[in-house]
């Protein structure tokens, strides 16, 4: 490691050391879905799949999000899993954009997750009240203990160049994949409407069998499973739904302020989409309007006829003034349902 890695690495271990001291557990089972890197993974569609999938096999499960950006103090009730209550200034983007994609499935924000646990269980309905807490971006969460860890691994750029923050997107070491209990690798398919050709997919296959190898070889006891982020469709910003189809052949302009713009654009460009430009902002970029001015006026001098984002952007921009040719692309998590069967089995 560099000093600046060193320095890095020595401040977070005090951190973790301090929160292994203060340790609570919920009296109800809790798993945690994080990574190693500094976003990319494609936590938020992970997050929303396995909260779907447990609410089908019986549970009440509820999120316990840190709300990354979102100015409410906490514990509070991003959505009660009736009602949205906050917006996404007082949420922040990922935690409103779970809130908004899940029924039944209250999402709790705020910093100490056990606090927030306890705040659900003692302020929902007894019919409503939580078995099962899903924690959102945990796996550096010392405090709360959890059953099960699981940690994502993008299968398109897995630790980037291997250095800790500052000098590279590592949180930690790579090693520290061997106490992960299940681990995912994820964007194995970037969605259909594209071929490949056959050198590049052999590559790309080449590459994951490599990293499958490795993560076993980091943790032999924790099952690898592989996961796609497939693009379903679009989001008007009227609210008017459109199949995958419809993109074929459209010339978009696309923005993003997300930890992997080049994943995004991948996704863009399989689903069939003729991209005539993307502009990338940075991690949970807080647009302006005269952002979104220059945005509409980039993409008319790339005549391009839409403008697309991700759905956590347009969380953003809700309180904008928009253009109708703007649209969201909409992206599930895909993954064998031995994963679920893995995760949900106590």
């Amino acid at each position: 490691m560099t000093p600046l890695e060193l320095l890095y690495y020595f401040g977070a271990s005090l951190k973790k050391y301090q929160a292994l001291q203060k340790r609570k557990r919920l009296p109800c089972r809790v798993i945690s879905i994080g990574n190693l890197t500094l976003g990319g993974t494609g936590k938020t569609p992970a997050v929303i799949s396995l909260a779907r999938e447990a609410q089908k096999r019986g549970w009440k499960a509820c999120i316990l999000t840190r709300g990354y950006r979102g100015k409410a103090p906490g514990p509070c009730f991003v959505s009660n899993g009736e009602t949205l209550l906050l917006n996404e200034h007082q949420a922040g983007d990922e935690a409103l954009l779970i809130a908004g994609k899940l029924q039944g499935v209250p999402v709790v924000k705020g910093k100490d997750r056990y606090r927030s646990g306890m705040f659900a269980l003692s302020s929902l309905p007894a019919n409503r009240s939580p078995d099962l807490f899903i924690l959102d971006d945990g796996f550096q969460h010392w405090m709360l203990s959890r059953d099960k860890d699981v940690l994502l691994v993008d299968g398109t750029n897995p630790f980037g160049n291997r250095r800790l923050f500052p000098l590279g997107p590592l949180r930690e070491p790579v090693k520290e994949a061997g106490r992960a209990d299940i681990i995912v690798i994820t964007k194995v398919e970037t969605g259909k409407g594209i071929g490949k050709g056959e050198e590049r997919e052999e590559k790309k296959q080449n590459m994951q069998e490599r990293l499958t190898e490795e993560l076993q070889r980091l943790n032999p006891r924790a099952p690898v499973f592989h996961a796609g982020h497939r693009t379903t469709g679009f989001l008007s910003a009227r609210g008017e739904m459109y199949p995958l189809e419809w993109g074929v052949g459209k010339e978009f302009f696309g923005f993003c302020g997300i930890g992997s713009p080049r994943s995004f654009e991948k996704s863009l460009i399989a689903s069939g989409l003729r991209l005539n430009g993307l502009k990338a902002f940075r991690d949970h970029y807080r647009y302006s309007q005269a952002d979104i001015d220059g945005i509409i006026r980039e993409a008319e001098k790339k005549s391009a006829e839409w403008i697309v984002t991700t759905e956590k952007d347009i969380m953003r921009l809700r309180s904008f003034a928009l253009p109708e040719n703007l649209v969201s692309l909409i992206i599930e998590f895909t993954v064998d349902d031995r994963f679920y069967d893995a995760v949900l089995s106590f």
